[in-house]
Parts: structure tokens; C-alpha cells; sequence
């Protein structure tokens, strides 16, 4: 990977406070009482920080939540200002924290932040390895049916990193940017061939070679460009009946 002091193409180096961190326990969620860790409150001091995730961070689903590849859920806190707007209604809920983000930042989105960004958090250095893909148990986190698509469609994702180096993190740790290896792909283009534009097969073709990508997603874009068909999101967007 090719070191770096500044956001690509910018003059400036991409540097953010960490505004708040969080953890969460698996418990129920909504009137059925599917179980659920998206309920994450913030921590007071310094936690550990492993290749797993945050310590005391727990998921209820680990076939989907969880795993070396998605250790660590990050949203952007400006997100919320849109939130609110689009829906008055859940004003109250749209704060941070609601979307079960382990670290919240201001400075950091989609559109700025590409696959495979290093960066050093506290005494650790962790890695962007995917956006998030949001499943239906916002929908009943936020009760609203479609709000999984809407968080589709809109590109306000978030995303998951790995972590590199183990070490100690706390509120009031900076995100600072040491490397980029893929500067050409924003976390908001990633959105854009995987949730929009489906079927372009340049853009698979690229995706599919991305190392820094989770393989999950490397194999998803290998699978389209053998398929010629673009997988059914019902499952994971649609609330079980």
C-alpha cells in the first residue's frame, strides 16, 4: 500500500474527531422481540480494540453482523441533519447512534472516504473494507417499513472496518489517514455499482480485483459478472412477516 499525507485529490489531510463511541448487548427489538445489539450506548473511557471488534460490543446475528471484516460499524453524525428533515416524524430518534454505529465522526462520508483508507484510531489502525448493506431490522429500529431502502437509496450507508493493529480507544480519539491504496474508489462510487447501476460490468470487473474490499463483496461482484443477474434483496431489505 502506497503512504500518504492528505485526502486524494485534496490538499489537506483527512483527519476526524471521534465524537462518540459505542458498544451494544444482543436484546429485543420491536413488538415481534427480534433480538438485536443496534441499541449501542456510548462509553465513558478507554476500551480495548480487537481484530473482532470493540470489547464488550456484542451481535445477535453473526452470520451477517460481526467478523474480521466488519469489526467496527462507523456512521457519519452529518447524516443525521438529513434524517431529521426527510422524516420530522422520528426527529427525536435521528441522533447518533441510531443507526447502531460503533463510531461516530464529523468530516468523514461516503463520498470522501474510499475502500482500503487506513487510518489510526487511538493506539490501533484500522481499515475501510466495505459500505454497509443495511438490513431490515432498521425498518423496525426506526419503525418505518421501507428504511432500509430508504438508507439504500439514499447512500447514507456507513461502513464497516477491519482492524489492523490491536489497541486501546476511547471518545475524544482523532481518525487520522496514513494510506490509500484505492483513491479512484470512494465508498459513494462502491454504492453506486453495487446498489444502482447493477450491472456494469467495468465497474464489477474493477470491484472484483479491490484486495482491500471484504471478500464477501468481491465475491458478489465476481458473482454478477458470471450471472448476468443481479441478486434478490427481499430478504434483507423487506421486515419478515
Amino acid at each position: 500500500m502506497t503512504a500518504i499525507t492528505a485526502c486524494a485529490r485534496s490538499p489537506r489531510p483527512l483527519v476526524a474527531d471521534l465524537l462518540s463511541l459505542r458498544v451494544g448487548r444482543v436484546e429485543p427489538l420491536g413488538p415481534r422481540g427480534q433480538t438485536s445489539a443496534i441499541r449501542k450506548q456510548p462509553v465513558a473511557g478507554r476500551i480495548a480494540l480487537t481484530r473482532l471488534g470493540l470489547a464488550g460490543d456484542e451481535q445477535a446475528d453473526r452470520r451477517h453482523h460481526g467478523g474480521p471484516d466488519k469489526a467496527l460499524h462507523h456512521y457519519p453524525c452529518e447524516h443525521y441533519a438529513a434524517w431529521r428533515r426527510e422524516m420530522p416524524e422520528r426527529a427525536a430518534l435521528c441522533e447518533p447512534g441510531a443507526f447502531g454505529e460503533n463510531l461516530s465522526t464529523l468530516g468523514l462520508t461516503e463520498a470522501t472516504v474510499c475502500v482500503g483508507d487506513v487510518f489510526t484510531l487511538g493506539e490501533a489502525i484500522v481499515q475501510v473494507s466495505q459500505a454497509r448493506q443495511p438490513c431490515w431490522k432498521l425498518n423496525v429500529r426506526f419503525g418505518v417499513g421501507d428504511m432500509a431502502r430508504r438508507v439504500q437509496e439514499s447512500g447514507r450507508t456507513g461502513w464497516y472496518c477491519r482492524v489492523l493493529t490491536e489497541g486501546g480507544v476511547g471518545p475524544g480519539d482523532r481518525l487520522a489517514l496514513i494510506e490509500r491504496p484505492h483513491p479512484d474508489w470512494p465508498l459513494a462510487r462502491v454504492l453506486n455499482a453495487l446498489c444502482r447501476d447493477c450491472l456494469n460490468r467495468d465497474e464489477l470487473t474493477a470491484l472484483a480485483r479491490i484486495d482491500a474490499l471484504a471478500a464477501g463483496w468481491r465475491a458478489l461482484a465476481a458473482k454478477r459478472l458470471a450471472t448476468g443477474e443481479v441478486e434478490d434483496w427481499t430478504r434483507r431489505l423487506d421486515t419478515p412477516v
